[in-house]
């Protein structure tokens, strides 16, 4: 299977997930999202009881509300079963304000389409991928096992992003939030984005 790129559309893919909110196992599919016109975040970690996992799992669910109000939706995922997500939930304190839904990757087929599948261990590395409400990637960070990830720099990415998605000829420079200055590339601020952003 090609690795996705930056940029390029994502090939549909489905996935069995465990949904905390109604404690039932489910499938999902990007297709889903793409008729929804629903932005989505693909959240990878390496394994169920773990060390770093719960707490990075534990910080995106501290934003998952504000990243709905943003039209996302955010699935973690792993090569773990759905099996293994329900036992792990229900035994971690950390993951107990967790209500997104845990993609279940036992093949580690959709982990190699993003490009963040181990051959070593079988695991994912800790990859988060932004899908855009027209099936584009449009965000990639990758951190190899050790460095946890934090959610409050994905929601300024989401929102950005979201920003972006309605107005295509600005760009968000650094740092940006919204009600900052934006950027709008052309000849004139060429050499001049300080006084752009002035």
């Amino acid at each position: 299977m090609e690795m996705v790129s930056v940029g390029k559309k994502v090939p549909n893919f489905e996935m069995e997930v465990y949904d905390p909110k109604t404690r039932s196992f489910g499938k999902v599919s990007l297709e889903d999202f793409i008729r929804e016109r629903r932005w989505l975040v693909l959240f990878f970690y390496p394994a169920d009881f773990t060390f770093v996992c719960p707490t990075e799992l534990a910080d995106l669910a501290e934003h998952y509300e504000e990243l709905t109000q943003l039209g996302v939706e955010v699935i973690s995922v792993s090569t773990d079963t759905k099996y293994v997500h329900l036992a792990w939930h229900q035994s971690e304190k950390l993951l107990e304000n967790v209500t997104y839904p845990m993609g279940a990757d036992p093949t580690g087929k959709i982990a190699r389409m993003f490009g963040v599948y181990d051959e070593d261990t079988g695991l994912a590395l800790r990859g988060t991928f932004i899908i855009n409400p027209d099936g584009v990637l449009v965000g990639s960070e990758v951190n190899f096992y050790n460095v946890g990830r934090n959610a409050e720099e994905l929601v300024r990415k989401m929102k950005a992003n979201v920003y972006l998605m309605s107005h295509p000829d600005e760009a968000c420079p650094a740092k940006w939030e919204p009600g900052r200055k934006t950027l709008k590339p052309s000849e004139e601020i060429v050499g001049r984005v300080h006084e752009a952003l002035g």
